[in-house]
């Protein structure tokens, strides 16, 4: 079954019980400071819950984007991604655990036909109504269902509403079991994969912790259709569904490798299908590549984006073409893309040569580190600890002088083996902020003419001021003058 017919029958499965289907809402949330990026359906409808708006209908069903940027660094493997759908139906006061819970049952295993006897639901241990409602209204064993202390959803954000909720898992089969006798819903392992969550708001949390009781009980349901084509297509993973193959399919054509052979390069296909899907909504939704909050999220996944790409020979931009794949397969139920295709191209265009241009001046004096560290390891086993790790001041300098993101370089490091001094690169980083507020001027203040006749001596004559007829101009560096006078050459940090 395709992702295109899982998400029509869901949406049309709740219209038929009476739901108003809602749009999507931005990945930037709307008067919420307290969270960075959309990460929930629920998250529009935060103020019904509380009771600050009017619903259009008690009953709501969407199917909304989300971001995620928590598992950046995970990305890459069979089972991570910052961006998905998750599918949810909505009861603003209106239904609540018997109705939800059963329509759950009976989408999953009468609408999409998955066998019952391979649906797992879990409960929180103090839901004893959803437990019976489970045991005796559904008609699942009691073996089947599990109480799981984790399962309580909520707050997005300090504060909010939350409450206790239904887990379902599916069995993918005993051969991907772990094997402990222990193994069962909620086990790290790969056999039992949540696919949906029924959420019950009961309660509204405050900025101290407390929660209190909401005036009105509400459902909020959530499913990542990600997992749920997984399931439907019998694939190994989300990402041999339809929904990430097409894009997966277009970088191996331009690198001109093949997904599913080698390890490695079907992690750089992942990490260019994910993180070029994000950024393409992320910038659809009015978010820029920039150093600060959902813009650095954007830049982040962006850059990493081409860094694996850079890893299967794509040297050339490529993230525009990744970009139209992903307005072409969903522009019809987002026309946000279609209607800014060209500002996408444009900023992933821009953003793809800045980084290309950070990468080729930075990579080179990475490699030197990495091997000096490598080098320094393999002669003195003794110090090992110290040998791998490489120091603050390098990783500073690489920021300051080469512009290389922090992040890459701990990225590039933990793929060597190597560790990074962090608290050494804060102590660089903090010692140019005093100079930058002044302590590197007062350093530079002249007394007498002595300096003066410094300058004009390493100059070689008097200079020419040309501001009166341009802005801009070339120029030759004649000398280095630090404090002390005339210098060979100068570290990044240090004050000239």
């Amino acid at each position: 079954m395709s992702s295109e017919e899982v998400r029509r029958r869901f949406v049309g499965f709740f219209v038929e019980r009476d739901h108003v289907e809602v749009p999507s809402s931005s990945l930037v949330p709307h008067n919420d400071p307290t969270v960075l990026l959309t990460t929930a359906g629920m998250q529009q409808m935060t103020p019904y819950f509380l009771g600050l708006e009017q619903p259009p209908a008690p009953r709501l069903v969407s199917v909304q984007k989300c971001f995620r940027a928590v598992d950046i660094d995970e990305v890459g493997d069979e089972s991570h991604c910052t961006f998905f759908f998750m599918l949810g139906n909505f009861s603003v006061g209106d239904y609540f655990k018997p109705e939800s819970l059963a329509w759950s049952w009976e989408f999953l295993t009468q609408t999409l036909g998955l066998p019952g006897d391979r649906l797992y639901p879990t409960v929180h241990p103090d839901d004893e109504t959803a437990y019976a409602i489970w045991r005796d209204q559904i008609r699942v064993p009691e073996a089947r269902i599990s109480a799981l202390a984790d399962n309580w959803w909520g707050p997005v954000g300090p504060t909010g509403p939350n409450g206790p909720d239904s887990e379902i898992y599916f069995d993918r089969g005993a051969h991907l079991s772990c094997g402990l006798p222990t193994c069962a819903p909620g086990c790290d392992c790969e056999r039992y994969l949540e696919v949906w969550n029924n959420v019950f708001m009961e309660f509204v949390q405050a900025a101290d912790g407390t929660r209190t009781p909401l005036p009105r009980q509400h459902v909020d349901t959530g499913m990542g259709l990600e997992r749920l084509v997984m399931v439907m297509q019998g694939a190994d993973s989300i990402y041999g569904s339809d929904l990430y193959q097409p894009i997966i399919q277009q970088a191996a054509s331009l690198a001109g490798v093949s997904y599913g052979v080698e390890t490695e390069v079907d992690s750089a296909l992942r990490v260019i299908a994910d993180h070029a899907r994000g950024g393409t909504f992320l910038i659809a939704d009015g978010v820029l590549p920039g150093n600060e909050g959902r813009s650095y999220v954007l830049r982040r996944i962006l850059r990493r984006a081409v860094r694996h790409g850079r890893k299967l020979g794509l040297n050339r931009p490529f993230l525009a073409a990744m970009a139209s794949v992903v307005v072409e397969q969903f522009g019809h139920h987002h026309p946000e893309l279609r209607e800014r295709q060209a500002q996408i191209a444009r900023v992933l265009e821009h953003e793809e040569a800045s980084f290309s241009r950070t990468l080729s001046a930075g990579i080179g004096r990475f490699n030197e580190l990495a091997a000096d560290a490598q080098r320094a390891d393999a002669t003195d086993d003794a110090t090992e600890t110290v040998a791998r790790t490489l120091p603050g001041q390098e990783i500073f300098r690489l920021y300051d002088t080469y512009g290389f993101p922090v992040d890459l370089t701990i990225e590039l490091a933990r793929e060597q083996g190597l560790e990074v001094d962090l608290a050494g690169f804060e102590a660089a980083m903090a010692t140019q902020r005093e100079a930058s507020r002044g302590g590197a001027a007062a350093a530079f203040k002249d007394a007498t003419r002595n300096r003066a006749e410094l300058y004009v001596s390493v100059a070689g004559g008097a200079t020419t001021f040309l501001g009166y007829d341009a802005a801009a101009s070339d120029s030759q560096v004649r000398a280095l003058i630090g404090a002390d006078g005339a210098v060979e050459e100068a570290e990044a940090g240090e004050a000239i």
